[in-house]
C-alpha cells in the first residue's frame, strides 16, 4: 500500500490522511478473525489438517503467511542508513530494558494478579510476555510510520537476545521466581537449538530475501526505480499476508475460542493491561529521553509488541496442542492485533506532541505522512 499523493497536511485529522484500504483496515483485520474462528468452528478437523505440517511447531499455513507479510517490510529498509540506528544508544538502550527486563516481569505480575487460580493460563501468559518481538511488530511499525531502519536493528537484536536468554527467562520465571516466593513452580522444556531454529525461518528468511532484493534491484536499476516502481509493486502482499495469516491463526484454535468465552475473557484481561502499559510506558520513555516521533513509535511497539508464534510452538511443544498454555497462547494475538492496530491510530494522532525528526531520520519523513499504511 502506497503513500497517497494527494494527502493532506499533518495537522488534518487521522482519517482524512488515509486511503480507503487504510481507513478501514482494523476492519479486515477484524473481518479476518472473524472468517477465521468461523471456519475454525463450522468445518470439522479444518484446525487438525492446518496443524498436520508444521515448521519450528508452527503450521505451515501460518509460516507461510508470516514470511510473505514480513518481506515487503525488510526490502523497504534501507540498510545502507542501519549505522545511524546502532549508534543511538537513547534508543538501543531502553529497547533492551523494557524487552528483556521490564517486558516479562510485567506479563508475570500480571499473570499472577489476574490468574492465581488458573496455573494453565497462567503459565501460557508468561510464556507470551517471555517471547519479544521479531515479526508482526515490523507491520504495526510501518503502519504507525515508525522508523523502519530502527526497527529492523531492534528485531535483530531482540531475535539474538531471543536465542540467548529465552530459555534461561522461562526456567527464572517459571521455577525460579515461583519458588522464591512461594507460588509452586512449572518446568519449560525447550531447547535453545528450537528457539534459534524458529528465529532463523520467521526472521531469517524475509531478511535475507529483503536485503537480497534490495541490493540487487538498486544494483540493476537504481535506487529511483527500486523506491517508485519495484516497491510499490511488492508492497500491498504484506497486508495480503497479514490477513492470511490472521485467517490460518484463528482457524486452528476457532472452537477452542468460541466454546470458552468466559476463558478467553479471563485471558484478554491482563493481555489487555500488558500491552496498554508497555506501548504508553514506552511510548513516554522515548519522548522523555528526546527520541523523534518515528524512534519513540519504533520503541513503544517493539517493546508492546509478542513473538506469538515462538509463544504457540513452544505452548504446543511443551504441553500439547489441545493444553491451556497453547489456549492462552493463541488468545494473545487475538488480543494483540485489534489492540495495536488501535494503538496505530493513537500514534499518529500523538505526532504533534513530539518532537520533528532529526537530520537522521527527516530523509524518510515527508514519505510517511500521506499514510499510515506504507506496506
Amino acid at each position: 500500500m502506497a503513500a497517497d499523493p494527494t494527502a493532506a497536511s499533518p495537522a488534518a485529522p487521522v482519517a482524512t490522511r488515509l486511503s480507503f484500504v487504510d481507513r478501514f483496515l482494523a476492519v479486515w483485520i477484524l473481518l479476518a478473525m472473524a472468517a477465521g474462528l468461523g471456519l475454525g468452528r463450522l468445518v470439522p478437523g479444518l484446525g487438525d489438517a492446518l496443524a498436520k505440517v508444521t515448521v519450528t511447531g508452527v503450521s505451515l499455513p501460518i509460516a507461510l503467511g508470516l514470511l510473505v507479510m514480513m518481506y515487503p517490510v525488510l526490502a523497504k529498509v534501507r540498510y545502507d542508513r542501519l549505522d545511524t540506528v546502532t549508534r543511538d544508544r537513547r534508543l538501543l538502550f531502553p529497547s533492551l530494558v523494557l524487552n528483556w527486563i521490564l517486558g516479562p516481569a510485567v506479563m508475570f505480575a500480571l499473570a499472577w494478579l489476574f490468574l492465581p487460580d488458573l496455573p494453565e493460563y497462567r503459565t501460557g501468559l508468561i510464556i507470551v510476555g517471555l517471547a519479544r518481538c521479531i515479526a508482526m511488530v515490523i507491520i504495526w511499525n510501518d503502519l504507525a510510520c515508525g522508523d523502519r531502519e530502527a526497527a529492523a536493528v531492534l528485531v535483530a537484536l531482540n531475535s539474538v537476545f531471543q536465542v540467548i536468554a529465552f530459555s534461561a527467562l522461562g526456567w527464572f520465571y517459571l521455577t525460579v521466581l515461583p519458588g522464591w516466593l512461594g507460588l509452586g513452580q512449572t518446568d519449560l522444556d525447550i531447547s535453545v537449538w528450537e528457539i534459534a531454529r524458529s528465529v532463523l525461518v520467521f526472521l531469517g528468511i524475509p531478511l535475507v530475501a529483503g536485503f537480497l532484493t534490495r541490493r540487487l534491484g538498486e544494483r540493476a536499476k537504481g535506487r529511483a526505480w527500486y523506491e517508485t516502481k519495484l516497491i510499490p509493486r511488492i508492497g500491498p502482499f504484506a497486508l495480503y499476508g497479514l490477513l492470511f495469516t490472521i485467517v490460518v491463526l484463528f482457524a486452528l484454535q476457532g472452537d477452542a475460542i468460541t466454546s470458552q468465552p468466559m476463558d478467553v475473557a479471563r485471558i484478554a484481561v491482563p493481555l489487555l493491561v500488558y500491552f496498554a502499559v508497555m506501548w504508553a510506558g514506552s511510548m513516554a520513555l522515548g519522548k522523555a529521553v528526546g527520541l523523534d516521533y518515528p524512534r519513540s513509535t519504533t520503541l513503544a511497539f517493539t517493546a508492546a509488541g509478542n513473538n506469538f508464534e515462538l509463544a504457540i510452538a513452544v505452548a504446543i511443544a511443551t504441553f500439547g496442542a489441545s493444553s491451556g498454555q497453547a489456549l492462552a497462547g493463541v488468545v494473545g494475538p487475538l488480543i494483540e492485533v485489534p489492540v495495536l492496530i488501535g494503538l496505530v491510530y493513537v500514534a499518529l494522532a500523538a505526532r504533534r506532541y513530539f518532537p520533528q525528526p532529526t537530520a537522521m531520520t527527516a530523509e524518510h519523513a515527508p514519505a510517511q505522512e500521506g499514510s499510515a499504511t506504507r506496506v
